[in-house]
């Protein structure tokens, strides 16, 4: 299986590394493209641009003025161990051997709006630029766009390298878009996360985008390799409901939290 997650806004630079290795972003070039695009933008376009306070627009400018190749160790980090939202809450891959960073390296991937697609110990800098951001550019009215197909032919590519034919969608909607399921080849397959509240079932934004970085990591320490072991995933009180589930969605529900 090959298992795809969302970046995050949170990121952390300072916390120490629990691995040295790492690999370069397939598409620099590309990202160096869009950053060059975005220089032109000040940082009142900025916030504009991406609905952010003007300090978040000024910090945003100054990463985009920042930003420079080669990448190192000096001035990048590892991408799964930069990231700090609430999937990466659940991920939590500072807790990674040697063999569970081996093991993502080959079967998860990062979807990223700057660096399309991205291996867990590809290197990055800071920046924020979410997929949806509606940024006209070079090559159309938004980063779908600028991407076109081609994340949907590394994600084809991590596919084959994977021998496999399934795609475990672990990303919001947002990024997930920005994978062509027309040319995909792979049978997509959505886990659903609800937790109860009130007496009632429901997906809870918090809690799913926790849950949907800790299936990604019950996948990478178990080495879960079908989705029928997929199904066997019960951290922190979740359990499989297979009346409730499909082929192409597997749900997942939870009782109410103290």
């Amino acid at each position: 299986m090959l298992t795809v997650i969302s970046p995050a806004k949170t990121l952390d630079f300072e916390s120490p590394l629990p691995t040295q290795e790492h690999t370069q972003p397939d598409f620099l070039e590309q990202s160096q493209q869009l950053v060059d695009e975005l220089r032109s933008l000040s940082p009142d376009d900025i916030s504009s641009l991406m609905k952010i306070s003007p300090a978040l627009g000024e910090l945003n400018h100054q990463r985009f003025m920042n930003w420079s190749t080669p990448f190192t160790p000096d001035n990048a980090r590892p991408a799964v161990l930069a990231f700090k939202g609430d999937v990466y809450q659940g991920l939590d891959p500072q807790q990674f051997g040697k063999r569970d960073f081996a093991f993502a390296q080959k079967h998860l991937r990062i979807l990223s709006g700057l660096y399309g697609l991205l291996r867990p110990l590809d290197l990055i800098q800071p920046y924020r630029l979410e997929m949806g951001t509606r940024f006209a550019n070079s090559k159309g009215k938004d980063l779908y766009a600028f991407w076109d197909q081609q994340i949907t032919e590394a994600v084809n590519e991590a596919l084959g390298e994977a021998r496999t034919e399934t795609l475990i969608n672990l990303a919001s909607n947002e990024y997930f878009k920005s994978v062509k399921k027309k040319t995909l080849n792979a049978n997509i397959v959505t886990p659903i996360f609800k937790d109860q509240k009130n007496g009632q079932y429901k997906i809870i934004s918090f809690y799913a985008k926790k849950a949907r970085g800790l299936m990604s990591a019950y996948i990478i320490k178990n080495r879960v390799k079908s989705v029928e072991e997929l199904k066997a995933f019960d951290w922190e009180g979740y359990s499989y409901q297979a009346k409730q589930s499909s082929a192409s969605e597997l749900v997942f529900t939870r009782k109410e939290q103290a």
